[in-house]
């Protein structure tokens, strides 16, 4: 099950890609030229790919380059929201329009649902927490912190799109931003913002495609994956299995899947791992220790339960599907790997360690 969590988290790093590659070769893209949105899509991971072997380094330059830019991209719409209230031409009441015939509390968690995928990535920020000199300290402001920070920026950016574009346009549209662009007030010219929004997605794309090799590399270094998985290139030293792999599974989600698709399947797996998450958060509590650590208050690890369990019934049935084929890959690597070593499944046995040095 520990194998399963840290699995789902890992794939939902290339759904998340994936579905930003096609995002990627949208109407943003079209914005600088016309090309088949599945081509651009397969080259962008595979440029992906090859600045994730370069180095961790460069990777880390490359992410804070591209945040600095789409933060200068999301404050460009929350002005363009400002400056359309100011001239009269945003509708305010379009933000708390439900759709007729709905449910409001299940539309609302439907919302809630999807726009879970904004916060993806938060989660990986746990995998350099122990790089902190006092993570007890430092990290639960870290993470609360940006996530204030996120949301504020996000809402502010959803309601300004709510409240310059018509709804049915906004929902039809690959490229929403990009269309309160066409509609504001300012005039800001499509191919700048749009460079921007390319940024942004690239950037996701990369952090997103560094994680899910490098957790596959840690889980080889522990042998609970193919060795393999742990080689690294002897220039780079960076883990080029993993990164071929994780590169590979990211181009079969693309050609199989569309952007909704793929984000519907990141959420899933994502919610199955806060679940447990979540869960196991209480059970540690028994076991006492000598140092000095963060404690959550009992009451939000359920209430994170009860949250995801809710916003987990409002995924379609193929996202379940695609979810359940990412954890069956990892299962089957996790058997062969059970077995390369002389273990039973079961966990009884006794592991042939000279096939595991091998």
């Amino acid at each position: 099950m520990t194998f399963l969590v840290t699995f789902a988290v890992m794939a939902s790093g290339i759904s998340s890609a994936s579905a930003l590659a096609r995002a990627f070769g949208g109407d943003y893209l079209s914005a600088f030229v016309e090309l088949p949105t599945l081509l651009v899509a397969l080259v962008f991971i595979v440029l992906v790919a090859l600045i994730n072997y370069r180095g961790i380094v460069e990777s880390v330059r490359l992410n804070v380059a591209f945040t600095s830019i789409e933060a200068i991209g999301l404050l460009l719409i929350v002005v363009i929201g400002v400056a359309a209230l100011v001239a009269g031409t945003a509708d305010p009441g379009r933000a708390f329009e439900f759709k007729q015939g709905g449910s409001v509390p299940l539309l609302i968690l439907a919302g809630a649902s999807l726009s879970f995928y904004a916060l993806i990535g938060f989660e990986d920020s746990v995998n350099v927490a122990e790089e902190v000199k006092d993570p007890r300290r430092a990290y639960p402001v870290a993470l609360l912190g940006g996530l204030v920070i996120a949301g504020i920026l996000y809402l502010l950016v959803t309601l300004t799109a709510s409240m310059v574009v018509p709804t049915e346009r906004l929902a039809g549209s690959s490229s929403p931003l990009l269309e309160v662009v066409r509609l504001g007030p300012i005039a800001v010219p499509e191919r700048v913002f749009a460079g921007i929004a390319l940024f942004a997605v690239a950037n996701g794309a990369l952090i997103n495609m560094i994680m899910a090799s490098r957790i596959l590399y840690g889980m080889s270094r522990e042998r609970i994956l193919p060795t393999i998985f742990g080689r690294t290139a002897e220039a780079r030293q960076t883990p080029w299995f993993a990164i071929v792999f994780t590169t590979v599974l990211a181009m079969i989600a693309i050609a199989t899947g569309d952007t909704e698709s793929l984000a519907g399947a990141t959420v899933t797996l994502l919610l199955f791992a806060f679940i447990l998450v979540n869960a196991s958060v209480l059970v540690p509590r028994r076991e006492r220790v000598e140092h000095d650590h963060f404690r959550a208050p009992s009451a939000l690890p359920v209430l994170g339960v009860i949250v995801s369990l809710g916003l987990l019934t409002q995924q379609e049935g193929a996202d379940f599907v695609r979810a359940g084929a990412f954890l069956l890959i990892g299962l089957v690597l996790w058997l062969f790997n059970r077995q390369a070593k002389g273990v039973d499944p079961a966990g009884a046995g006794t592991p042939d360690r000279s096939s595991a040095a091998d």
